[in-house]
């Protein structure tokens, strides 16, 4: 039907997914206000908080999953590149189309196909973005538990391809742990269902785990039935300032002697505070060197009696200015201080590069500590921040975009950041993913047998590589 693909010596396909033939088969398999090919247009969809652009050549707004099986059948038949988009909120270019083709984005996909009250579950189509599922949750008493930060703007799609984490993590785990079943479009264009309604379930292979954090490399999500969770009866969040971050790192594991697993645990350092306070006047102490924020949620009681106990321990270990939110209202005010970090970094440099190492949470004081040694040893600006309770903290080189040597310095430390990681138990990416982003850094964490055999699952799905190539291996 088609003309073959032509292939350079270098690998790279000639004819392009532009190609007219090609754009009205996509126009009609979803309407012609549905595929977009104006530059001016289609550049949004070629960048990511990376703010690196890879404009595609076309973006195709699928509704249905026949619609989407249709694409990509097209797709294994000319053999162009695929990118699935939610959100694009990413910061390691994971929907990011580096090799251009088409990217298709879920944005159609909006539909909440069933809520089970008695069953705890919600099936939704990946458009829907973590805070419209929230919503949907809560106006029936339910909670969907994973909460990143860019809850508002990510969709639950993405969430799954990433396997996002987010503050609510100690306690409850990342997306994988809410994900019961999936329905997943092929590279080849074949529908395929993993998982299920029920929590148990070992009958075959576990697709749905391997789906969750695969980047859009071996299929798209198209469909999803996630856990759901009663609601906590109340919630309680406690603030307090800290000498160093150090200090505050060191809190972190005092809670688990007196029995207390908070839902969650974040620590902001001083560059962190003074940013936010100058974008949006939240009042902080300039004093603090670090801030640690602490939640715990269940009963009434059980809360009341938890949030003491962690205020003594904070008060025991250093802290000060101790504040517990007395009110819903209040304690939305606390956690907007954490929302507000990553933008308001930006007052120090026009370059952000925002890495996610985690590590056991008892060895975050000392990752902390020596990423501050990398950046002084560099001569680097470095901010940190973030998802203390899991080990997961976010390291933030920033300089100046057109400044090559201060760029050059800070991507080396960001390879010793990673290294260092690795060498504390913990790993180079705690919910960012790999995308080409971290691509040249995987076999820090990775051995090459443990590499050539997840090149060996792309491969069975994907045998001819469309699905968001470019990705993760190199």
């Amino acid at each position: 039907m088609f003309t073959s693909i032509h292939f350079s010596s270098g690998g790279r396909r000639t004819t392009r997914a532009s190609d007219p033939v090609v754009i009205e088969q996509l126009r009609a398999i979803v309407g012609p206000e549905n595929v977009i090919v104006d530059p001016e247009r289609v550049e949004p969809y070629g960048a990511d908080a990376v703010k690196e652009k890879f404009p595609p050549e076309a973006v195709v707004f699928p509704a249905t999953t026949d619609e989407m099986a249709a694409i990509l059948k097209l797709a294994n038949e000319v053999v162009f590149p695929v990118t699935a988009r939610g959100g694009g909120v990413g910061y390691t270019g994971g929907a990011v189309p580096i090799d251009g083709g088409i990217v298709i984005g879920t944005d159609r996909m909006k539909k909440i196909l069933e809520i089970n009250v008695d069953d705890l579950y919600i099936t939704c189509q990946p458009g829907l973005t973590t805070f419209e599922v929230q919503q949907a949750a809560a106006a029936h008493g339910l909670m969907f538990a994973p909460d990143p930060a860019s809850y508002k703007d990510s969709f639950i799609g993405g969430n799954i391809a990433e396997n996002a984490g987010g503050m609510r993590t100690p306690k409850y785990g990342v997306t994988k742990h809410h994900v019961l079943g999936l329905e997943v479009v092929t590279a080849a264009g074949d529908v395929i269902r993993t998982g299920g309604k029920t929590v148990k379930n070992v009958v075959g292979f576990d697709l749905t785990g391997l789906m969750c954090g695969s980047e859009g490399m071996l299929g798209i999500i198209t469909e999803a039935t996630l856990k759901l969770l009663p609601m906590p009866e109340a919630t309680s969040t406690v603030r307090a300032n800290f000498r160093s971050m150090r200090t505050a790192c060191d809190v972190l594991t005092k809670f688990t002697p007196e029995g207390i697993l908070p839902m969650a645990m974040e620590v902001i350092d001083k560059f962190c505070v003074a940013a936010v306070e100058e974008n949006f006047a939240f009042g902080l102490s300039r004093e603090a060197e670090a801030i640690l924020l602490v939640a715990v949620d269940g009963s009434n009681e059980e809360v009341e009696r938890q949030a003491k106990i962690i205020e003594r321990i904070i008060a025991e270990n250093g802290g000060f200015d101790i504040l517990r939110a007395r009110s819903k209202e209040e304690e939305d005010k606390l956690w907007d201080v954490r929302r507000a970090i990553s933008p308001s970094l930006m007052k120090y440099g026009t370059l952000k590069i925002n890495e996610d190492v985690v590590v056991p949470r008892s060895k975050v004081p000392e990752l902390v500590a020596e990423i501050e040694e990398i950046g002084k040893r560099h001569n680097t600006f470095v901010a940190n921040f973030g998802h203390a309770g899991d080990g997961n903290i976010h390291v933030n080189y920033v300089v100046d975009r057109e400044d090559a040597e201060a760029v050059a310095r800070a991507r080396e430390c960001v390879a010793e950041t990673f290294r260092l990681s690795v060498e504390l138990g913990g790993t180079i990416s705690g919910e960012h993913g790999i995308g080409y982003v971290k691509a040249q850094y995987l076999d820090y964490a990775i051995d090459r047998p443990t590499l050539e055999m997840m090149k060996a699952i792309k491969k069975a799905f994907d045998p001819k590589g469309i699905l968001n190539p470019g990705k993760m291996f190199v």
